[in-house]
């Protein structure tokens, strides 16, 4: 089997168990933790799997037809950027899940917990996997509306239900509207390479400098990694989010959702956001080449 394949699977697993934990009842909160983290787990054997061939060079990509008549195609892609930010959702997902376990109270519906877990865990896989633009701002918009689910979760909680539906609505609307920005951003690019393949934006760094529009797709994509990683000035947000049950901190303010934002950066950086060789500098260029030069390292592993 061609380990391609092994990308579609690895995507849609955490949706899988997601749809298995719809049928887990409250009496079962055993089940419901074992279905979680032995998914991610799972995932994280895989990633095992596909580890040689990533480590040795090999961009691993696998697609079909999406939506023909707009020339996308759903698919998924791995280098070795992608294999760690993949690492780091299902690794530490696998470990928040095990706390988790014991942590949440027995009056408290685990089986609703893991679920929506589950869905931002496959969300957060779909943007570090997703081969075009727009298929990764589907997954950037799902994250943010299961993050809300599981910041309010505690939303009918006498006490703490007041403060998790404020945190849930901020953090809702702080990133919902940064990822209509970062959707707005990559239609942008997509109009100026002509295809939001990522694959194409990725070798087309020269061009989309060249461009007019340059400096406007670069302020919608910072904006969206900014509100998604709680940045100055749109920080606010998370103290707020706090209000969530601590596994769901844990996981989506310290180890994933905020890192969607350095995904981002990270991978875009290196191909088109850095000045071309001998190019002559400008102020107007200096200050978005300053918001990408902290990505430098990290994208090098692209």
């Amino acid at each position: 089997m061609s380990l391609a394949l092994v990308l579609p699977a690895l995507a849609l697993l955490p949706f899988a168990a997601a749809a298995l934990l719809v049928l887990v009842t409250n009496q079962q909160p055993r089940l419901a933790a074992w279905l979680a983290g032995g998914s991610a787990v799972a995932g994280c054997a895989m990633l095992g799997a596909l580890a040689p061939a990533v480590f040795a060079g090999e961009v691993l990509r696998w697609s079909v037809e999406w939506l023909p008549a707009l020339g996308l195609r759903l698919g998924f892609r791995m280098d070795g950027l992608a294999w760690m930010f993949a690492l780091l959702v299902l690794g530490i997902g696998a470990l928040v899940v095990l706390y988790a376990a014991y942590y949440l109270d027995a009056k408290d519906s685990r089986a609703r917990f893991f679920l929506y877990f589950m869905l931002f865990m496959g969300a957060m896989l779909g943007i570090v996997l997703a081969d075009n633009l727009v298929l990764l701002v589907v997954f950037w918009e799902l994250t943010s509306l299961t993050s809300f689910l599981l910041i309010a979760y505690w939303h009918a909680d006498p006490v703490k239900g007041q403060e998790a539906r404020e945190g849930a609505r901020m953090a809702l609307t702080v990133t919902g509207a940064g990822g209509l920005c970062l959707l707005a951003g990559v239609l942008l690019l997509g109009h100026i390479v002509g295809s939001t393949d990522l694959d194409r934006v990725l070798a087309a760094g020269a061009q989309i400098r060249a461009h007019p529009l340059y400096e406007v797709a670069l302020v919608l994509v910072l904006l969206g990694a900014f509100t998604k990683s709680a940045q100055f000035p749109f920080h606010f947000w998370l103290p707020h989010a706090m209000a969530a049950p601590t596994p769901v901190s844990a996981y989506l303010h310290s180890a994933t959702m905020v890192k969607a934002g350095v995904f981002l950066l990270a991978r875009l950086y290196r191909r088109w956001a850095t000045p071309s060789p001998g190019s002559g500098s400008s102020r107007s260029r200096a200050l978005p080449h300053c918001c990408w030069g902290p990505m430098w390292h990290c994208s090098s592993m692209t």
